[in-house]
């Protein structure tokens, strides 16, 4: 039997609505950022007391994120219900009630705050739970419904894993993660604009006021553009800042150049299916770009 077929109250179709509620693709990717904090903030190959911390520090931090996520759902149920691109979410579909969604998102949050507290340090959990709080109220809360900038005041929650990975390690916070923290924080403005460009009406229905609906497509598309020129530059700031070597530069420099043509091609000639291109490339280009800085770190 097909898992579209399952009745809703099976053990396997509730446990795959509680799933979908953590957005596990994006916290994929969150952990992803903060394991790569992990790494560089240790010199040389880990032992196996430093993999045991980092191993407890991933698990905290998808805790946290994924209780972050499925607070979204609750807060955005109304908004998800009228875009194409969530409308399947069981909240939205009314598949979970909000005191589940809320109880699950406190259960997830306190037994990663716990993790991180008494297992990592006290240290990456209030940071891990001030990003929470950035992303679950003030982003989604306060900034999302409010501003055009929601994404650019709002990436600095989803910058923070590759400081919550070094914290976790280190016990502190210093240069290194917050150049990797500038690299995500200017990254996700284009990132999110080029997926807003090709749903705008799915936003505009929504009443969210994302930069192509109250601004435009030709405004969005030349603010993307410059992010992209502004992330290139941020980019090299591990080479040159002694984080990283050739390696990681020449992966940089040629994934850079490929997201500002993205950006200029958009700007110039605006198409759907480019957007698409572009949303895509840059979810490319993250991934690569930090795992350049991995195997740099260990390879050179």
């Amino acid at each position: 039997m097909s898992a579209q077929s399952l009745p809703a109250s099976t053990p396997l179709s509730v446990f795959r609505q509680f799933h979908a509620l953590t957005k596990p693709r994006v916290i994929q990717l969150i952990v992803f950022c903060a394991l790569i904090g992990m790494v560089l903030a240790v010199p040389g190959v880990p032992n196996m007391a430093e993999i045991r911390l980092a191993l407890l520090a991933c698990l905290g931090i998808w805790l946290v994120a994924a209780a972050a996520a499925a607070f979204n759902c609750i807060v955005e149920k109304g908004i998800d219900a009228k875009m194409k691109r969530t409308a399947w979410r069981p909240t939205a579909k009314g598949e979970l009630a909000d005191w589940q969604t809320l109880l699950f998102s406190a259960i997830l949050c306190t037994l990663g705050s716990v993790l991180l507290y008494v297992w990592v340090n006290p240290l990456t959990m209030w940071l891990t739970f001030a990003t929470f709080v950035g992303y679950a109220v003030i982003y989604t809360v306060i900034l999302k419904p409010r501003t055009p900038q929601n994404i650019v005041i709002g990436g600095a929650s989803g910058a923070m894993p590759p400081v919550l990975g070094w914290a976790a390690m280190a016990g502190n916070v210093g240069p290194e993660p917050l150049i990797l923290f500038l690299i995500i924080f200017l990254w996700t403005p284009p990132h999110f604009w080029a997926l807003a460009l090709y749903r705008v009406e799915d936003y505009r229905k929504s009443g969210l006021p994302m930069l192509p609906v109250t601004h435009g497509n030709a405004f969005t598309r030349l603010q993307i553009l410059l992010y992209t020129i502004i992330l290139f530059a941020a980019c090299l700031l591990p080479y040159v800042y002694g984080m990283s070597s050739w390696l990681y530069l020449v992966v940089a420099v040629i994934l850079s150049i490929g997201f500002c043509g993205y950006g200029f091609q958009l700007w110039r000639h605006y198409s759907d299916e480019l957007a698409r291109r572009t949303f895509r490339f840059s979810l490319i280009h993250l991934s690569v770009l930090f795992a350049a800085l991995l195997v740099d770190h260990y390879v050179l």
